[in-house]
């Protein structure tokens, strides 16, 4: 009989990480969780090359703790990097690494650090291919919490086409595993429909009963321009579209 195949999950306890895990384990995998809780670190590189012994494919999920583009490009670029270094010396044969819909067309913060880890990424010996995702349903409770003052929940304005990070997790898992994957490739996946982030954070807000209301706050337009309000954010032609929508997940996990 065959071996299992036996995949790395960087990152496998965050928000995406964690449901990848759940998805390849239930799909009969051998799963390496690679995550400071688990002994392993991709910036130190700690663990890394003994955690990556006989693995077949690495999905790389890992997120830094700050957004600062600064902060937030080093440790992408250091993870990315000690990922292909390790992956290659234990015989890894594919990446596949998560990133933004959207992300070229920023000139800097948390997109700029996300372009310089598809770059690395991409430019490393071992063949690569990045998924870009739209934002997570799980980011709109992210925002409103961040955003709440005085019973009012401030939401930047965005169109977007909100997407299940399980519904991320499951094309990640089919792209390192199936036979999908293309080498040096940038493919994208989003949610069913385009969503107004206000619109969303409203229904939110009166699932919750908090905050009172929720208004728009604009975003800085040296940075961000009008890309928010444009179709910048949104997937291309060629995206897979997977549900559910952001109403249909908010009733399954009530």
């Amino acid at each position: 009989m065959p071996s299992i195949q036996k995949i790395a999950v960087a990152g496998a306890t965050g928000r995406v990480g964690r449901h990848v895990v759940d998805v390849l384990t239930s799909r009969g995998y051998d799963v390496v969780p690679i995550s400071r809780s688990h002994g392993v670190d991709v910036i130190s590189g700690e663990g890394l090359e003994g955690a990556l012994t006989g693995v077949h494919s690495i999905i790389d999920a890992a997120t830094g703790p700050s957004p600062d583009e600064d902060a937030a490009t080093t440790f992408f670029t250091t993870s990315a990097s000690n990922l292909q270094r390790a992956g290659e010396k234990a015989g890894v044969q594919r990446v596949v690494t998560v990133s933004i819909i959207g992300t070229d067309r920023f000139s800097g913060g948390y997109g700029a650090a996300k372009i310089a880890h598809e770059k690395v990424t991409l430019a490393g010996p071992i063949p690569a291919h990045v998924l870009r995702a739209s934002q997570f349903h799980e980011f709109v409770g992210q925002l409103v919490d961040w955003g709440t003052r005085d019973g009012v929940g401030y939401v930047p304005r965005m169109r977007t086409q909100l997407v299940a990070a399980r519904s991320v997790a499951e094309q990640l898992a089919e792209l390192a595993t199936g036979p999908g994957f293309e080498d040096n490739a940038i493919s994208e996946i989003a949610g069913p429909r385009v969503e107004n982030l206000v619109d969303a954070a409203t229904l939110l807000a009166a699932r919750r009963g908090y905050p009172d209301r929720v208004e728009t706050v604009p975003v800085p337009d040296e940075l961000y321009g009008d890309l928010n309000d444009s179709a910048a954010l949104l997937p291309g032609p060629s995206a897979t579209l997977a549900g559910p929508t952001f109403e249909e997940w908010l009733d399954s996990t009530a």
